[in-house]
Order: C-alpha cells, then sequence, then structure tokens
C-alpha cells in the first residue's frame, strides 16, 4: 500500500511543464516561389499524379509543405520543405504539414526539387545528403525550369546512385511505376508505355475530341444509313416502273 501510494505521490508531485509531447497540428512555414514556373511546375506535378491516381486513397502528394521530421528541429528551424513529394502507404487527406512523428515515422518515397540560381547548390548538395542519409527517401529528383537541367537518383545500399536516362530522356520511378521526363519545357510523368499522362484540362480536352469524334461517327452512320435508304427507295421505283412496263407489254 505504502509503495502505491508513493507512486501516487510521485506522479502527482511531478511538475506538469516537465511532460513534454511532440506537436501534432504545426502549420508548414516555408518561403515564397522562386517564380510563377515553380509555382506552375509544382500545380502540374501534382494535377498530373491525382488525376492518374484519382481512383487511389492510399497515396499523399503535395508541394512546398514542410516536412517537420524532429521535435529538437522545430526550435532549431532546420526543418526542410520538399518542393513536390509524395508518401505512399498513407492516407490521401488535407495536412498543414507533414509530421514525420505524427505519420508512423513515414518519409517521403520520391522527393523532386526545383533548382534556381539562390537553391541549386543547397539542392544539390545539403538537401540531397538530408534526403539521403536522414529521410531515407527512395527516389530524389531535381529539376530546373529554366535551364531544363534534370537529374535522379535512387537509393542503393544507402547511397543515392543516378538513374540513368532512357533514349529519350526519361528516368524511371519504381516508387510511382512511372517515368519522369521534360515534355514541353516542364518536368511531366510518363506511364511504362511512355505515354504522356494528362492535365485535368488535357484529359477535359481529349475527352472533348473523343466525344466528338463519336458525334461524328455516328453522323457519318447516320449518313450512310441514310443514303443507303435512298438507294433501297429508288431500287424500290425503279422496280415497280419495270412492273408496269411488263404488265403493259403484256395487254
Amino acid at each position: 500500500m505504502n509503495s502505491i501510494l508513493g507512486m501516487a505521490m510521485t506522479f502527482a508531485d511531478f511538475p506538469l511543464e516537465e511532460i513534454r509531447l511532440p506537436p501534432c497540428d504545426l502549420w508548414s512555414d516555408e518561403p515564397p516561389l522562386e517564380s510563377d514556373l515553380h509555382r506552375d511546375q509544382i500545380d502540374l506535378l501534382l494535377a498530373c499524379l491525382r488525376t492518374w491516381w484519382r481512383d487511389r486513397n492510399d497515396f499523399y502528394a503535395t508541394g512546398n509543405l514542410t516536412i517537420y521530421y524532429s521535435e529538437d528541429n522545430i526550435t532549431t528551424r532546420d526543418f526542410r520543405g520538399p518542393d513536390f513529394f509524395v508518401v505512399l502507404g498513407t492516407e490521401n487527406r488535407p495536412r498543414r504539414s507533414w509530421m514525420v512523428w505524427a505519420e508512423g515515422g513515414n518519409y517521403p518515397n520520391v522527393i523532386v526539387e526545383l533548382l534556381s540560381n539562390s537553391t541549386a547548390r543547397v539542392d544539390r548538395n545539403e538537401k540531397k545528403q538530408l534526403y539521403q542519409n536522414t529521410f531515407r527517401t527512395p527516389e530524389y529528383f531535381w529539376f530546373h525550369p529554366e535551364t531544363l537541367e534534370f537529374e535522379g537518383f535512387r537509393l542503393m545500399a544507402g547511397q543515392y546512385r543516378p538513374i540513368k536516362p532512357n533514349a529519350i530522356g526519361h528516368r524511371w520511378s519504381q516508387q510511382l511505376e512511372l517515368f519522369l521526363g521534360i515534355h514541353d519545357r516542364q518536368l511531366r510523368f510518363f506511364d511504362a508505355s511512355g505515354n504522356l499522362l494528362p492535365s485535368p484540362e488535357e484529359r477535359a480536352e481529349q475527352e472533348h475530341q473523343r466525344a466528338e469524334q463519336e458525334r461524328q461517327r455516328a453522323e457519318q452512320e447516320h449518313q450512310r444509313a441514310e443514303q443507303e435508304r435512298q438507294r433501297v427507295e429508288e431500287l424500290q421505283r425503279e422496280l415497280e416502273a419495270l412492273r408496269s412496263r411488263l404488265q403493259e407489254g403484256n395487254g
């Protein structure tokens, strides 16, 4: 009994201010994007992937959102917000930020950084080392929207190794099961057959074109049917005229 009371007194006497729980509602804390090109590129990657995976709910994709990976890093402001990243095997829902300790310890499966003159050195060096050694992110890509510099790396035996491009410069993402490559001066996704993944606008235009083609085919079928009907009617008139002449001749 005394030991139980002693424990109770110990817990009761423990200063509440010393009980620290990791925060789970932190807002993202990212600087403004470098340019319209950077913002549009992020939006395009997100829109295309979400359109492609519109029937899936087991991933989270976002851009320019802070990843808090250590409670200690919050006070030192040593945290990172990749320009674009994807986490697989998680719930697809809106978030204020990505807090690793609140997400089952999960880090991104794929990260894409958009280079600029002011960030390229950090993206090629410090961030690459962080994503390799701390995040252990399986795949890391970078792309420069102005110079079109494009590289990709895959984590192998704890080290990032370059992903070799195919004959047309596309690099395969094992994590996404998609190619990444440059199309019309933008970084885009391509399926395993090399087909461009459409944006929502492109998909809507494709659907419109398919509907228009179906309408034209239906119109052509209608015209052919009408021509066939008219031909049958003409043959019937000719047959009736022939019958009339035969009857007149026999009479």
